[in-house]
């Protein structure tokens, strides 16, 4: 197969379109230089100088934050001969986590979920990492943040696309100039294992805060009657979902680096991708019992709610039911015949009132007898 040369205008009208609703802004790049004698970290302020700061005998990772750049993409794109379609799927952060082999350079596209030292302020009473307004395409309204990586791997240069602007790998890039040595034996391999990885623990950060949540939410379930205590719990259960569904795929896509025989993923990774593959299963697992502690949650709430309601109608009875005789009396004496002795009477109306209050509370007292209230 040929090598795939990018064809400058049909990938600048792809980056166009992808990235119209993005907005403006440079893309700011980092890059991570390294051999067996250690590392160095630049941040060049254009992509020809991260170009002119690679060596030979060196592994080069070079992260790109923030694609509404299209330019830097194309520029990019260019130098390292992407295909026009790969292109167009680093700018759409729709995109699904995917994996693509081509003849210089394996493309992985995942998800990663921002935590909240990379976003605004909490809203009132839930995650500490959710917006209330929508301010990129991956996010829904009241939804998660979740920002698209995409990651080419080549022999001895790696490059990641980071959606948004913020800083996502330093905790990757410090482990990579603390251990340049253990890292350089496994070349961009390394980088490609501590990239996801990162992204797999931020799962797990996650689904640690919506635990504290559903541990408040069953403290809640048997006192509350409040109207939003479901509608939270199914937010919850959306949150949820939305976790699932960008860890399957990469789950699915791990399942098929392992099985496929390629020059840009060695055997030595596979050992660490299959650990992260059952991190993976941890997660999935995790969020299929969290969603079943949510049901079982809102099935107590509503129980509840059932028996306040019951508590109700009961008493609501009980009060028609003592009201019925009470009723038939006055409807009896008020029909005004003309021949009705007990009208002429001067104590008729103290003796009627004191029968039906003596009726009320006969009736109470066999209630009460009986434990119906």
């Amino acid at each position: 197969m040929r090598s795939i040369i990018l064809d400058l205008k049909k990938a600048g009208k792809n980056a166009h379109t992808a990235a119209s609703s993005g907005g403006g802004g440079a893309a700011q790049f980092s890059c991570v230089l390294f051999n067996e004698d250690g590392g160095t970290l630049q941040n060049p302020a254009a992509f020809d100088d991260v170009c002119r700061a690679h060596t030979s005998d060196s592994i080069r990772w070079i992260n790109v934050n923030g694609l509404q750049d299209a330019q830097a993409v194309k520029r990019i794109a260019e130098r390292y001969e992407l295909h026009p379609l790969t292109v167009e799927d680093i700018l759409d952060p729709d995109q699904q986590p995917k994996i693509e082999t081509f003849e210089t350079y394996r493309y992985i596209s995942i998800k990663a979920i921002l935590q909240k030292t990379f976003c605004e302020p909490a809203r009132k009473r839930t995650f500490p990492f959710i917006r209330t307004q929508p301010k990129r395409e991956t996010q829904d309204e009241d939804g998660l943040l979740i920002s698209q990586i995409s990651i080419i791997v080549m022999e001895s240069t790696l490059i990641t696309f980071i959606q948004t602007p913020e800083e996502f790998f330093e905790g990757v890039r410090k482990k990579i100039l603390d251990n340049a040595a253990l890292v350089r034996k496994m070349g961009t391999n390394s980088i490609v294992y501590l990239l996801i990885n990162a992204v797999v623990d931020e799962y797990y950060i996650t689904l640690d805060s919506l635990e504290k949540d559903i541990e408040d939410f069953e403290d809640r379930a048997g006192k509350t009657n409040d109207d939003t205590f479901i509608t939270e719990i199914l937010d919850t259960k959306k949150y949820l979902l939305q976790v699932k569904r960008i860890a399957l795929p990469l789950r699915s896509n791990l399942f098929v680096i392992s099985q496929q025989e390629t020059p840009f993923i060695s055997d030595d990774l596979k050992p660490f991708l299959q650990d992260v593959r059952e991190n993976l299963n941890n997660v999935i697992e995790t969020i299929e019992n969290y969603r079943e502690w949510l049901s079982n949650i809102m099935d107590v709430n509503l129980s509840v709610l059932s028996h306040q309601m019951n508590k109700v109608m009961k008493t609501l009875a009980i009060i028609s039911t003592i009201f019925i005789p009470l009723t038939f009396i006055v409807g009896v004496y008020g029909m005004n015949f003309i021949n009705m002795p007990e009208i002429k009477e001067p104590l008729g109306y103290p003796v009627v009132l004191a029968g039906m209050a003596a009726i009320a509370a006969v009736m109470l007292a066999a209630f009460k007898y009986k434990r119906w209230f």
